[in-house]
């Protein structure tokens, strides 16, 4: 996995959080050309919310275009732009702002006409402060609990949504990715990448960024359950379904995760029969408990992980391709820690940190040798393998820095090799100018993806295989070496 700061129960801590709110500002604009009415309307509101006055349309929509407001007191009768096109025009450009309209008398074809365009209310000239402020109120009331919610959401994910410690554009991409495709609540989500690279975690990103952040975040490890389990565990039974079923029934995971997520890891371990009991409830939402005849229906976003190689399954029998399509609405490819050298020593400060806390250690820094030996490590255990790296060596470490030693890497550390022994290997010498690892470490994975493809005559599948990785991170390199 990557790694989280810390792990949170939802609902008490939205609780908490609005408990603890400040009282939510509002902002109002308000657009007459009378300066006496402008300035009287301010007078009156300026104590309980934010405001601003404009006497044309036109100075008022250029800072609604870039700083909307909540809600627009509009005259009708406004020299230039007048307040129908105003209407029309603001509603184009936020549909969600409030707008009270203000006329000198009450035109009802020119009342109706706003209304049409999205008006939530009028008031009549001259204006009573007190109706007035009633009429705001009860606008405001109906965007408060949007409001409200956006703040618990932002406050929430500001301080409690699971640490990234990433500097490489690859892992960025993928946050900036996730970022966009969490706002949908139902959308399925299938995360791949190796194991320990943070599957759970990127699940965890989507659903504390989706609309779903105030229900439940249900993980099920598809590989912990028992086959003969799995179906049970995820839809429920009823009483006496089967041998040992409680009386009474129970609920399932997916029950349990009505109106949030349910993240499916390591979904490739799924029986053919939960398969497609799974398949059903995602194409619309209903399913039956084991031994159940009562036909349920609830609302949550799937998001399921894998490090096998789907396709691979399904060429075998073992996975459907109905339900791998169904899953993989949207697809994210997690790169490995060896994809992104940038991370390594960002994320060992951080758990050489955290570490020396838990232990009660003085570690305040990683030696140049050791820094060393982590960048040209390989790890096939990815972060995870890293983090294990690191606690083992605070544990046992002494000292206020992390050496070769604490780390058990000093039997790691490369020895010199003679230029000569370099050539007869079939590698190019260092010259004396030094040479770029990374260029190069780029073009020799770019030229086994292509003697793979060779060899398995253009087929992914087959050429992942060969070079004993999983389909979709095989396309993924593919496509980041623009290899056609």
């Amino acid at each position: 996995m990557l790694l989280k700061c810390s792990i949170f129960k939802l609902l008490p801590q939205l609780i908490e959080l609005r408990n603890g709110l400040a009282m939510i500002t509002y902002s109002i604009y308000i657009v007459d050309d009378e300066q006496t009415i402008r300035e009287g309307i301010t007078m009156t509101l300026e104590t309980e919310y934010q405001v601003k006055a404009f006497p044309t349309a036109e100075t008022a929509i250029d800072l609604i275009k870039s700083f909307p407001p909540d809600l627009v007191l509009l005259d009708i009768g406004l020299p230039g732009m007048n307040g129908i096109e105003a209407l029309r025009k603001i509603k184009s450009l936020y549909p969600n702002i409030l707008v009270i309209m203000i006329t000198a008398y009450e035109d009802i074809n020119t009342v109706i006409s706003a209304m049409k365009l999205g008006a939530y209310d009028y008031v009549v000239k001259p204006i009573h402060m007190d109706g007035l402020e009633i009429t705001i109120r009860n606008a405001l009331e109906t965007i408060g609990l949007r409001k409200e919610v956006q703040i618990l959401q932002e406050k929430y994910l500001k301080e409690n949504l699971p640490c990234f410690i990433a500097e490489s554009n690859a892992i960025q991409d993928v946050m900036d990715f996730i970022g966009k495709v969490a706002k949908s609540p139902d959308t399925p989500i299938l995360i791949f990448g190796e194991t320990g690279t943070g599957k759970e975690l990127i699940a965890s990103a989507i659903h504390y960024r989706s609309p779903n952040f105030k229900g439940p975040l249900i993980t099920v490890n598809c590989a912990a359950i028992p086959k003969d389990l799995i179906e049970s565990e995820l839809f429920g039974y009823e009483g006496g379904a089967f041998s040992g079923a409680s009386a009474s029934g129970k609920k399932g995971l997916i029950e349990g995760a009505a109106n949030g997520t349910l993240f499916l890891d390591e979904v490739g371990d799924l029986s053919l029969e939960a398969q497609a009991k799974l398949l059903r409830f995602l194409e619309d939402g209903e399913f039956y408990r084991v031994g159940g005849t009562k036909k349920l229906q609830i609302q949550t976003r799937v998001v399921s992980a894998t490090n096998k190689d789907l396709e691979s399954l399904i060429e075998k029998g073992l996975f459907r391709k109905d339900l791998y399509f169904r899953l993989g609405v949207i697809t994210v490819q997690i790169p490995s820690l060896n994809e992104r050298p940038d991370d390594i020593i960002p994320l060992a400060k951080y758990f050489l940190h955290e570490f020396s806390k838990k232990f009660g250690k003085k570690f305040f820094g990683i030696s140049p040798q050791a820094e060393t030996a982590l960048i040209e490590n390989r790890w096939t255990g990815n972060v995870r393998e890293l983090k294990n790296v690191i606690e083992r060596g605070v544990l046992t470490g002494k000292g206020s820095e992390l050496t070769l030693q604490d780390l058990g890497m000093e039997g790691l550390k490369r020895a010199e090799i003679p230029v000569q022994a370099r050539n007869k290997s079939g590698f190019p010498p260092i010259p004396p100018t030094g040479i770029d690892i990374s260029s190069a470490q780029e073009s020799l994975e770019k030229y086994y993806i292509e003697e793979a493809l060779k060899m398995a005559g253009g087929n992914e599948s087959k050429a992942a295989r060969l070079l004993n990785i999983n389909h979709h991170t095989f396309r993924y390199r593919r496509r980041k070496l623009h290899i056609g």
